[in-house]
């Protein structure tokens, strides 16, 4: 083991199938965590009975009712519903560990992944935020989604311990979990996705949205809010375009936020550091923009 301790934390609505088989998937594990709260967040099936069985099979789960999660469950992710249910589960944590990860509840791995996780931040003191790498299913096999190597998967997010109070000031907005990369890379420290550390995502990304275009159209607006480059957001939706027809709701999501002048981040040197990525020759040498 890394001599490193850590911590689960599961936003959770409506996921009564899923979080079964992520208790399964942590209870096995070769490094247990200390505690594993999952939040829940106003669920309408039975994912509290499935919570309290789970609390009562491990001593390590902790329940935690989240109070004021209603609204469309389509709207969760424009909401930040995940980052506010994420920093409730951490304030409910009971004893401080090296590293926190959020774990999303459609997902599992194999038994030695948190361990593995963990053990690259003892590795590497300059690390703060990673990820493992994410596996889809399309046609029957588990296909590799890729991401540039420093853009960190959101739904096995791991933050170093004195990186939490970075992700406790964000404005809870879509497109968090890249602002809060660059507030830590601005610190000097690293993120990173892990390519030989495989989770396996069960709903694709975007599987709540009402349509494909509906995700789009979100993703444009959070990329206002983050400050995006117009022609690197150009070049990421004709990136995605032949595989993704309703990327092109990207442009117009940007461009409504534009033409109201939507509220933007408001930390002035996150949203120069992400401009300055997104020059055309910086990016190209970065490689494909984040897909």
């Amino acid at each position: 083991m890394s001599g490193l301790s850590y911590s689960v934390v599961t936003p959770a609505r409506n996921e009564e199938r899923n979080l079964q088989r992520l208790g399964r998937a942590l209870a096995v594990q070769t490094q247990r965590p200390a505690e594993w709260v999952v939040v829940e967040d106003g669920s309408t099936d039975a994912t509290p009975r499935v919570l309290a069985d789970l609390a009562a099979r491990y001593w390590w789960v902790q329940p935690l009712e989240r109070t004021g999660g209603n609204g469309l469950l389509a709207a969760g992710r424009r909401d930040a519903r995940d980052l506010i249910g994420f920093r409730a589960g951490i304030e409910r944590l009971s004893m401080p560990v090296d590293v926190v990860i959020k774990i999303d509840a459609d997902i599992d791995f194999d038994s030695d992944f948190c361990e593995r996780l963990v053990a690259e931040f003892a590795a590497d003191e300059t690390l703060g935020i990673a990820s493992g790498t994410c596996y889809e299913r399309e046609r029957g096999e588990w296909v590799r989604r890729t991401k540039m190597d420093t853009t960190v998967w959101g739904a096995t997010r791991a933050y170093r311990g004195d990186c939490i109070p970075d992700l406790m000031e964000l404005e809870p907005c879509m497109g968090w979990d890249g602002l809060d990369e660059i507030r830590v890379q601005l610190r000097g420290l690293r993120t990173r996705t892990l390519v030989d550390l495989p989770f396996r995502h069960h709903r694709p990304e975007g599987g709540r949205e009402l349509t494909s275009l509906h995700h789009g159209e979100a993703l444009g607006r959070a990329s206002w809010y983050m400050g995006y480059r117009p022609s690197y957001l150009m070049m990421r939706a004709l990136y995605r375009l032949p595989r993704e027809p309703a990327a092109v709701g990207m442009l117009w999501g940007y461009a409504a936020a534009a033409a109201t002048r939507a509220p933007r981040c408001p930390d002035d040197r996150v949203i120069r550091a992400l401009r300055e990525r997104q020059r055309l020759g910086v990016a190209l040498r970065r490689g494909a923009p984040a897909s």
